[in-house]
Formats: structure tokens, C-alpha cells, sequence
């Protein structure tokens, strides 16, 4: 979610998803913390650091990339958000992390589609 998240803020300005993530987030925290102690509270630094750099990342692309592109990597990340759920919910047993990639498939395609029209092929 943390991924999905950073993408979609920094791409649509949609924070949605990081609202969610943080509420869990934030339950997990307090659970964490009273058996390891101050050390959960730290780790928010590390969160923010790589968070961060994905949403500022795709605020810098997000120029480049036409509305098709941003659109089809928003679908991506909601279906691996859904299969996340569907993994919570003990449906399926899906290795989202793996399919991480799969979000940079739409940017990868519109990078070829432009080489082509580009070339005149």
C-alpha cells in the first residue's frame, strides 16, 4: 500500500490511500510498540524517507506521463491493493510484492508507443 500510495499522491494528488495505510499503520504501532518500545516511533523516519522519495519521484514524471498511462498504473495498483485484501481476508494466498513491478509495465508501454511514433513505424 505504501507504493500504491506514494504513486498516487505524487502522480493524481490522491492521499487517499496513504490516510489508509496510516490508520493501519498506526493501530500496528501501538500494538508494536508495547512490546518493543521506542524503536516503532523511529521507524516512522524510515517510512517517511522512502515514501517520500516514490512520491516525489512520480511528481517529476507525471509530465511526462499522458493521462492513459497514469490511469492504467492506478488500475494496477488497485487490483495489487485488492489482492492485498484478498490476502488479509485468508482468500488467496497472492505474493503482492512480487507483483510490484508490474506497476512501471503501463510507463514502460507508453515509452515504446511514443519510440514508435517517433520512428514512423
Amino acid at each position: 500500500m505504501s507504493v500504491v500510495g506514494s504513486l498516487e499522491a505524487g502522480l493524481s494528488s490522491n492521499n487517499s490511500t496513504l490516510y489508509a495505510k496510516s490508520v493501519l499503520d498506526g493501530f500496528s504501532a501501538i500494538i508494536f510498540s508495547s512490546t518493543y518500545g521506542i524503536g516503532v516511533a523511529f521507524s516512522a523516519i524510515s517510512i517517511f524517507i522512502y515514501q517520500g522519495f516514490i512520491a516525489s519521484l512520480a511528481f517529476l514524471i507525471k509530465d511526462i506521463l499522458t493521462p492513459e498511462a497514469i490511469n492504467n498504473m492506478s488500475i494496477v495498483g488497485g487490483l495489487l491493493i485488492s489482492a492485498l485484501g484478498l490476502n488479509m481476508l485468508k482468500i488467496t494466498k497472492i505474493k503482492v510484492a512480487n507483483l510490484l513491478p508490474a506497476i512501471l509495465i503501463p510507463f514502460i508501454y507508453e515509452i515504446f508507443k511514443n519510440m514508435i511514433k517517433l520512428i514512423g513505424v
